[in-house]
């Protein structure tokens, strides 16, 4: 898999808000702030059709490159700022994983709740994400359920094993 700069989704984190959404076979998901296209490929499993959204070169061409690499064919890549994009997308449910223009993707996304059922989650390694992402959600009441989630991963050291932690991601999960 090809990354482009910034933190990927751990896999497990992945999984963790995959399952909080529920993605049924018939659903439209979108993947805000792709990066590398790691969640469009584990949603593109689960949903009839996936958008992966990103505003940055890099990403859109890991996206593409990886995307190609697993032989997808229900996601389609879209380059731009989501808040500019997302209203002209019929989704059911969306992961956010870049937290540029969270507030105004956050306002669309309870705008179109208000007329559906659009679950989303929202994932941030900064307080002050998660701290945004909340008062959005918890003024609309749409914040469902907030996750802090810390993984370790074993590493070898000097003949046995040590936990090297990885960085703690926050989960706002939103929806009915």
């Amino acid at each position: 898999m090809l990354y482009p700069t910034g933190t990927p989704t751990q896999p497990e984190i992945i999984a963790i808000a995959l399952s909080r959404l529920n993605i049924k076979s018939t659903e439209v998901f979108a993947d805000i702030g792709c990066g590398s296209g790691s969640v469009s490929i584990a949603a593109a499993k689960l949903a009839r059709h996936v958008f992966a959204i990103d505003n940055r070169d890099d990403a859109i061409n890991a996206t593409s490159q990886n995307i190609k690499e697993c032989g997808i064919k229900n996601v389609t890549i879209l380059k731009g700022d989501a808040n500019i994009l997302l209203p002209d997308i019929d989704i059911d449910c969306a992961f956010i994983g870049g937290s540029k223009n969270i507030k105004q993707v956050l306002e669309i996304l309870v705008k179109q709740k208000k007329n559906s059922n659009v679950r989303f989650v929202v994932s941030a390694v900064k307080i002050e994400t998660v701290s945004l992402a909340m008062e959005i959600m918890k003024k609309d009441h749409f914040l469902k359920e907030l996750l802090q989630i810390q993984i370790s991963r074993g590493n070898e050291l000097a003949g046995g094993t040590m936990l090297k932690p990885e960085n703690p991601i926050f989960l706002a999960v939103g929806g009915a």
